[in-house]
């Protein structure tokens, strides 16, 4: 590449550090290049940003129109005192399941196109976010799994995922419901072609359930031998936070997933979402 950068690719099927560059103040000339590399890895990290929320929005932004600006990714409050287990809160449950494997928005009518994540304060273990290479899943499968995959689809919804892990969401509660929203539930092939690579990939992930055609049990089973296949070595990657890194992720090909930490220390990340196309990431039309 022609730009001052240095691409350091990770031990994964996918993934790279990004060394060299200030992503706030990159010309459009190494933006293209860094976008061109974000296609072939999927996950950039950034060492060293520090992004103000202005900056890590305008960066977003350069991916395309933002589905959310900036969000909090957190367990502190907004009056600095930590969420615990005895508080019962909706925010602590997302943050739960946000632990399982999973693609950002497959619940709403058009999944995310990728993300910016930064780190602030990071706890002293655990907090790692993972990354699965669903592109690499759906090359390593055999045929007949490809065959028997290809026509299928499921049906995403964030209040399936969390009522598996217990949680109901309480009317007025401290999360502001995203993705809680009434109406029909999206249905999503089971293999995606990337809008921009033409790659194939694996939709899975903690959301998805209800194949068509197939009973609840069968339904399950086949998602979660998926999963279990998908989410292995080389094809997952799990990032130890350092305060001031960024990251941007290519949401139509991979999950992710963070890990647990000790709720009595502070975990602090920023989140902005990129809107997919509604074209190449929309829901499949009710039946």
């Amino acid at each position: 590449m022609g730009n001052s950068f240095h691409i350091v690719p990770l031990d994964a099927t996918f993934g790279a550090i990004v060394r060299g560059v200030k992503v706030a103040t990159v010309d459009d000339a190494t933006f293209r290049d860094l976008y061109a590399a974000w296609l072939k890895y999927a996950l950039l990290i950034f060492p060293d940003q520090h992004l103000s929320r202005e900056e890590q929005i305008a960066f977003a932004k350069r991916f395309g129109t933002l589905e959310f600006e900036f969000a909090p990714i957190s367990n502190v409050k907004a009056d600095g005192t930590l969420l615990s287990e005895t508080d019962h809160s909706d925010v602590l449950k997302i943050l739960q399941g946000n632990m399982g494997w999973h693609c950002d928005s497959t619940y709403m009518p058009v999944q995310a196109k990728g993300a910016v994540f930064s780190a602030v304060t990071v706890p002293q273990a655990g907090g790692e976010t993972g990354w699965a290479d669903m592109r690499a899943a759906y090359d390593a499968l055999d045929n007949a799994m490809r065959a028997k995959i290809e026509r299928l689809a499921a049906h995403h919804s964030l209040r399936y995922s969390q009522a598996k892990i217990g949680h109901v969401p309480k009317e007025g509660s401290d999360y502001n419901g995203y993705g809680f929203h009434k109406g029909p539930v999206p249905l999503r092939p089971l293999v995606k072609i990337h809008p921009e690579t033409g790659r194939k990939s694996l939709v899975i992930g903690r959301h998805a359930y209800g194949i068509p055609g197939m009973n609840p049990d069968d339904s399950e089973r086949l998602l979660q031998e998926l999963a279990d296949f998908a989410c292995r070595p080389p094809r997952v990657y799990h990032h130890t936070w350092t305060p001031g890194e960024a990251v941007v992720w290519d949401n139509r090909c991979l999950m992710h997933r963070a890990m647990p930490w000790d709720l009595h220390e502070p975990r602090v990340m920023w989140h902005s979402r990129i809107a997919g196309d509604p074209v190449s990431e929309g829901a499949l039309p009710p039946a």
